[in-house]
């Protein structure tokens, strides 16, 4: 079988995904939105709020796409806090497709990295302190441990999809801006 690869020959995977980011047969026709460019450079603001949406629209796998291309991007202080929340959103990944052990352990390990790093001493006089980019990263932290403790306790039987739509931007109750190319 012959691998996808860029024209700088680094592997890419270009078969079709479903919602949860589960590879389809070649054959099928692509269902739901384009993914998420590999080579994607996004800004934190945009990040936070493209991964929000994502998160809101029950689609984890794709807001860490987002989430690993603003970690690969962002400046060396904030690269942990991506770094986290994309395993979060890998934990409500497993979730999703209903692999609680999984769940458990992407969500605790992305909670300790974010929280990790909002606990690093104040930046120094002169230097910024890491950014939220608009995040309530408290409240990311709170849902994420919270949802954490009770699949590991219950399980997923009484988890709903609205528990696995994490919010990282608060709704501010204005009308959402679409992403470009959507209605």
């Amino acid at each position: 079988m012959t691998r996808d690869r860029d024209p700088a020959g680094r592997p890419r995977n270009a078969r079709p995904r479903d919602a949860l980011g589960r590879p389809l047969d070649r054959s099928e026709p692509e269902v739901g939105p384009p993914p998420i460019p590999d080579d994607l450079v996004i800004t934190g603001p945009d990040a936070a709020r493209l991964a929000d949406e994502l998160l809101r629209e029950g689609r984890p796998f794709h807001a860490r796409e987002v989430l690993e291309a603003a970690w690969k991007s962002a400046p060396a202080g904030e690269r942990d806090l991506w770094q986290g929340l994309a395993q979060i959103a890998v934990g409500l990944t497993h979730a999703r497709r209903g692999n609680a052990r999984g769940a458990v352990a992407l969500l605790q390990r992305g909670t300790r990295r974010v929280r990790a790093q909002q606990d690093q001493p104040k930046a120094p006089a002169g230097q910024e302190p890491v950014p939220s980019h608009g995040m309530d990263i408290p409240a990311v932290l709170a849902a994420s441990a919270d949802l954490a403790a009770r699949i590991d306790r219950d399980g997923l039987d009484d988890i709903t999809p609205a528990d696995l739509a994490l919010r990282l931007v608060p709704d501010t109750g204005s009308a959402r801006k679409a992403r470009p190319g959507r209605a």
